[in-house]
């Protein structure tokens, strides 16, 4: 008599393309494995791309450790027109001519952004409001009071200047909406803004280079997707009697 097939337990980095939710992903995942019992560690918003870490069997416990951590990103701001999500996937509420700026001015006001600080997210989030989804409300063209949250932010550097867009780097705390960090200095610049593309790169030690595609991933075979899971013990020690 056959036994129970063997579950699999682990972290497995995703690159996650654009136009997927963080849900998508583990939905394909949970398809392909054949398992049910498969998280996430940090959600990333349809248009992003990067370093999604997923969490596979048991690892599911580490969730709240590995969501906790630091990230880095980069990305492109463009300057000179608003969204209602703070991103390309939004509507164009307004669009300004962008002042002819220079890269010193726009570094420095970058720099304004750097350290403790508390963010007031943006209405299309998933932070829920009398047990609603704020982008619910949001598409019905309400604006509902928010409290705002603590973020750190430790880096925020200009990478390409070829207005109006910006290319940026960014190492920031967890929670912290770059959308808004982008919408916030378009504000400070005077013209608008909204972030036109985002990837993740980083997730405190792990880095989007030991990441697969996820096209590539649903290609392989199970054992060959076992080898690439990181084990609870090596991912989060502390928690390992």
């Amino acid at each position: 008599m056959l036994g129970k097939p063997k579950e699999l337990e682990g972290v497995l980095l995703v690159d996650k393309p654009t136009g997927f939710t963080s849900h998508d992903v583990v939905a394909r995942l949970r398809r392909k494995l054949a398992m049910k019992r498969i998280g996430h560690a940090g959600t990333l918003d349809p248009m992003a791309t990067g370093l999604l870490i997923i969490l596979v069997g048991k690892a599911t416990r580490i969730s709240q450790y590995l969501t906790n951590l630091d990230k880095e990103y980069e990305g492109t701001i463009e300057l000179g027109k608003t969204t209602n999500s703070q991103d390309a996937d939004g509507e164009v509420m307004e669009t300004r001519p962008v002042p002819p700026l220079t890269e010193a001015e726009v570094r420095a006001v970058m720099q304004t952004f750097l350290g403790d600080q508390y963010q007031m997210p943006p209405m299309f989030s998933a932070i829920k409001v009398d047990g609603v989804p704020l982008y619910k409300r949001a598409r019905k063209g309400e604006e509902v009071e928010r409290e705002p949250r603590f973020i750190r932010v430790a880096g925020y550097e200009l990478t390409r200047f070829a207005l109006p867009h910006l290319d940026f780097r960014l190492r920031c705390s967890k929670g912290t909406y770059v959308r808004t960090l982008a919408h916030d200095l378009g504000q400070k610049l005077g013209c608008g803004a909204h972030l036109s593309a985002l990837r993740r790169t980083a997730t405190d030690k792990f880095r989007i280079d030991a990441a697969l595609p996820l096209e590539e991933i649903e290609k392989l075979p199970l054992a060959d997707i076992e080898k690439r899971l990181l084990p609870v013990y090596a991912v989060v020690p502390s928690l390992v009697a």
